[in-house]
């Protein structure tokens, strides 16, 4: 294998680019001025890029070099991405250092760094180490569940709604497990970096939308049925392939799956007369094969064929499966009004998002402040424009499904700490 890994590294013919986001895990304030050094992972100590974090907490992206797109649009022996070292420094703050950060060519990777305010006592400085991707590393195969799971309903409580939680628990291992840790993740991110760690950015949008239904679907389905608790265990779901999805403490995400899910993340897979969503299970269909389920590697390649989501879902689904749309997102200050907002807009509406962006405004400093007038002014729409701009989003300057939900969620962040700590 060794071989290979040099040939992957020797063949770093195309690129990728990387954003690094820093803010302070006390609050989730951005962090201004943290300094960041990029290394090739198997050779630290020699820095090839130095970036400074502006007002949003955000580096400029920098082009770093990759294996070419091809190597991730196939299965194969060769390492489709390069990995990279980042070391970040903030005062005020202790330093961290990351190892792996994933960069596939044509694709913008985004890391995400939480820094712990410098504290008395001396906290042991551990790396985070990024491991390899799902697609590429020696992971367990996905054990077989039944798709659909009995509920036990006493008649005093029927689970009616499938609602989209505000933070799923992750216990870091298998379930069996005492010794692994919980982390408490906002749902949005735990998806995307699900999605980061099972499948390429550089895939058709297809291909990332279905697979990403399959992961939201199977992800509800443990919150919907409560398939750990009622087991006696204190946590949602696991990090473990076998019983669950990959999510990597730590890991980058990347752009074009992160847009994917701000778009769709209240959606999941359902069958007709089904009340709970499915729990959609799937393997990488080269190493492993699955029938009936879908395989990844496949999905792939039938985007590439011209094929839509749905469709790529029920060619391995069966025809039987369809989206369907949860009914409430928890967490949030009010939902989405079911309708873009733009300049000429009023209401309530336009006055709870308003607010909620002059708060953010008060954290990240390059919003202008705007007046909560209720009015959908050339103002709003300028700081949406710049909010847009910092998290990632088409820039449009108007309140769409996924803007209103990313301010909700960056709204409270910075001012609902508790839920997420």
């Amino acid at each position: 294998m060794k071989k290979y890994m040099m040939a992957a590294q020797q063949e770093t013919t195309a690129s990728g680019s990387l954003q690094v986001d820093v803010v302070s895990q006390e609050n989730n304030f951005p962090i201004r001025d943290a300094e960041i050094s990029i290394s090739y992972k198997g050779d630290p100590e020699s820095t090839i890029e130095q970036l400074t974090t502006n007002s949003s907490g955000q580096t400029e992206q920098v082009s770093l070099a990759a294996p070419p797109v091809n190597y991730s649009l196939a299965p194969g022996l060769i390492q489709p991405y390069s990995e990279y070292s980042l070391f970040i420094r903030a005062q005020g703050f202790e330093p961290v250092a990351i190892s792996g950060t994933e960069i596939l060519a044509d694709t913008t990777a985004i890391q995400p760094v939480r820094m712990i305010p410098v504290q008395d006592q001396v906290s042991p400085d551990v790396p985070i180490v990024i491991p390899d991707h799902t697609l590429y590393g020696e992971y367990p195969p996905k054990i077989a569940e039944a798709e659909v799971k009995p509920v036990a309903e006493t008649g005093e409580i029927v689970l009616s709604r499938v609602v989209v939680p505000q933070t799923i628990i992750v216990h870091d291992g298998v379930p069996t497990d005492p010794t692994a840790p919980n982390y408490y993740v906002p749902y949005l991110d735990y998806i995307k970096n699900v999605a980061s760690s099972e499948i390429y950015a550089t895939w058709p949008r297809a291909s990332i939308t279905a697979n990403v239904l399959a992961i939201m679907s199977f992800t509800l389905n443990r919150v919907y049925t409560e398939w750990y608790r009622n087991q006696g265990y204190d946590f949602t779901i696991t990090s473990s392939t076998a019983f669950d999805h990959k999510w990597i403490y730590g890991r980058n995400i990347y752009e074009s799956i992160a847009q994917v899910v701000d778009e769709i993340f209240n959606s999941y897979l359902s069958r007709p007369g089904i009340r709970q969503p499915i729990l959609t299970q799937y393997c990488d269909g080269n190493r492993v094969q699955c029938p009936n389920w879908m395989s990844q590697w496949g999905s792939c390649t039938l985007g590439e064929q011209g094929y839509s989501a749905i469709e790529i879902l029920r060619h391995y689904y069966g025809s039987d499966m369809y989206i369907n749309t949860a009914e409430q997102v928890s967490g949030v200050p009010s939902s989405w009004p079911g309708y873009n907002l733009t300049i000429g807009a009023s209401g309530d509406k336009v006055r709870q998002v308003q607010e909620q962006l002059d708060t953010i405004a008060t954290v990240y400093t390059a919003i202008p402040r705007i007046r909560a007038d209720g009015i959908y002014g050339p103002a709003t729409a300028d700081a949406v424009r710049q909010f847009q701009s910092i998290f990632g989003l088409p820039v449009t300057g108007i309140i769409d499904f996924a803007t209103w939900y990313r301010i909700s969620h960056i709204y409270v962040g910075i001012t609902r700490i508790a839920e997420y700590s």
